[in-house]
């Protein structure tokens, strides 16, 4: 279950030019809006936001109580100075926990590929965020992908290998490719070479001498 978050707020009366003396106050201007309910102007105090923001990221569930009145949210716009870093204004949606959410969270590898290891290929990664559906409490940080599978050049994982989950549905496409191990630099060059070699052979109706086959495993370089 996705770990849920506390803020304290206070309604927001200043909007327009004027949030920039929040700021210079401390305060962040931000809203809370949803398909159930009023947009909610709000202005909460940057170390408290800040801190939050960290650790809950778009995936973990913040409760905000303004003036005593609690809402479930998760923040869905980080607006932040492109020097400074600091945030400027957050969106956030309040959600139904009985109802499914969309989200995208990065793909997170582990274990190490066989192939990888022996120096056979290196890895190529297609995706680096997927889409799940799931209930608020059930979002998820990332999706975890298992590289022991990969056990040979050509070998890949897509978003139909992924385990299915009974609280949380990938949305991507089930072809699409997540990673796959392609061939070192090195192996590469050797298989260029070996094909101009065997090309030139043909036209001139002689056999190729073929530089580079056999090589040991440990000799090909990354």
């Amino acid at each position: 279950m996705s770990q849920t978050y506390t803020l304290e707020a206070e309604a927001r009366a200043t909007t327009g030019k004027k949030v920039s003396q929040l700021r210079r106050s401390g305060l962040v201007p931000a809203i809370i809006y949803g398909k159930k309910i009023n947009p909610v102007s709000i202005q909460i105090p940057a170390r408290a936001l800040q801190a939050i923001l960290m650790k809950a990221g778009g995936t973990h569930l913040i409760d905000v109580s303004v003036a005593g009145e609690p809402y479930s949210v998760l923040a869905r716009d980080v607006q932040r100075d492109v020097i400074r870093g600091d945030i400027l204004h957050v969106d956030f949606l309040a959600v139904d926990a009985s109802t499914a959410i969309t989200a995208e969270v990065p793909v997170h590898f582990f274990n190490e590929s066989p192939a990888v290891r022996a120096k056979l290929g290196i890895l190529l990664q297609n995706l680096s965020k997927l889409t799940i559906e799931a209930l608020p409490a059930d979002l998820i940080d990332s999706v975890r992908v298992d590289l022991s599978p990969l056990l040979e050049v050509g070998d890949a994982i897509h978003v139909r290998d992924l385990p299915a989950g009974e609280k949380v549905k990938i949305l991507n496409d089930e072809d699409d490719m997540i990673v796959r191990i392609v061939p070192t630099s090195a192996a590469i060059s050797e298989e260029e070479e070996a094909a101009e070699a065997e090309a030139e052979a043909a036209a001139e109706g002689g056999e190729p001498e073929v530089i580079g086959r056999g090589k040991k495993e440990d000799e090909v370089e990354d």
